[in-house]
């Protein structure tokens, strides 16, 4: 049997948006995710949950991410 430890990172990302159309919340929410995007890339998140805010810092949701690995 190998000894190996598979990386693995869990990821769940949780929005709440409000606003005046269909179109505008989903230029919100995918902005929101691309700026969760680009900090996860450069890992700028430790294990656990934190807020997700917005351009003018109202929290919008959470996100948890937990690095682990698997035997």
């Amino acid at each position: 049997m190998d000894d190996e430890v598979m990386p693995e990172l869990t990821c769940d990302i949780e929005l709440r948006l409000q606003g005046p159309t269909t179109k505008v919340l989903s230029a919100w929410c995918a902005a929101a995710l691309r700026k969760l995007a680009d900090r996860i890339e450069i890992e700028g998140f430790e294990d656990g949950h934190h807020p997700v805010k917005n351009n003018i810092g109202m929290e919008i949701g959470t996100i948890y991410i937990d690095y682990s690995g698997v035997i």
